[in-house]
């Protein structure tokens, strides 16, 4: 498995697929055309023009995802396609699993939240790579979760210190925090709006994750499994605070969002290493 990440040269993409075959492992790639998104900071579209940024095109996903899928196809080898956010990588996705190629795909929570609206505050804590993509897109991410397209849900928590988000929009890196919302953004937006069921969200955060990488002994609590399991109640409601967060970031677009569903402890190989006060 390679660390996520572009790979601009399909020579070295197809190189890569080919040796990850031989030992069983997926190639996880960040799908963008830096030809295309190359000094942009947000999303293509209405909303950055009218806001004076440079935009991210969402074509620009939507090429490399494609070009994976048939380097994929044309070696056999598994292509993991990170933190999918455009209506034409899905429908590449999706098509390419009804063919029977081995890809997969996650999705972010902010992804399946938030659009580029957001942005228009200027908030440095809406900056992300994929950037957040028009509402277009996100009803294409919502359907891609519903009908089985989206196999996981990932965080891509990146967390900076204050110092490094308070600049300019166009100067300051891209990335938010996003553990200690995943739960309660997935039980908002997609469980408790009849999108998916407890266990398919189960499946996407757990499960799958660990198929798709081969985990042995994970994302099951069959006997003889490694016991990392999380404790949710999901009907408990609870408030999101940057102040109170547990991570030395605070980089958050969520403060003081309402959720309704919470993880109320974490166990980590049987062991307590988390539980709500």
């Amino acid at each position: 498995m390679s660390r996520p990440g572009h790979l601009p040269n399909a020579g070295i993409m197809r190189r890569a697929l080919q040796y990850a075959k031989d030992f069983g492992l997926p190639v996880v790639d960040h799908c963008e055309d830096k030809s295309l998104s190359s000094g942009g900071v947000m999303h293509e579209g209405r909303v950055s023009l009218l806001l004076g940024l440079k935009g991210m095109p969402a074509l620009a996903e939507d090429i490399d995802a494609v070009r994976d899928i048939l380097l994929a196809a044309e070696t056999g080898a598994h292509v993991h396609i990170a933190h999918v956010s455009t209506k034409g990588a899905i429908e590449a996705v999706r098509r390419a699993k009804n063919e029977g190629i081995n890809v997969t795909c996650e999705v972010t929570p902010h992804h399946f939240t938030l659009t580029d609206k957001y942005v228009e505050g200027y908030d440095t804590n809406y900056k992300m790579a994929p950037p957040l993509r028009s509402e277009e897109h996100l009803e294409a991410v919502i359907e891609g979760i519903k009908d089985g397209t989206i196999d996981a849900i990932a965080t891509d928590h990146a967390p900076h210190h204050h110092d490094e988000k308070a600049l300019e929009f166009d100067r300051a890196p891209f990335g938010i925090t996003g553990l200690e919302t995943a739960v309660g953004l997935a039980f908002d937006q997609l469980v408790h709006k009849g999108i998916v069921g407890l266990e398919r969200l189960v499946e996407m955060c757990s499960a799958s994750p660990a198929r798709i990488f081969g985990l042995e002994g994970r994302g099951t609590l069959k006997p003889g499994s490694v016991a990392d399991i999380t404790l949710i109640d999901p009907h408990l409601e609870w408030t999101y605070r940057n102040s109170d967060s547990r991570s030395r970031s605070r980089n958050s677009p969520f403060d003081s969002w309402n959720f309704t569903g919470r993880a109320v402890a974490t166990l980590v190989g049987g062991k307590v290493v988390f539980k709500v006060d």
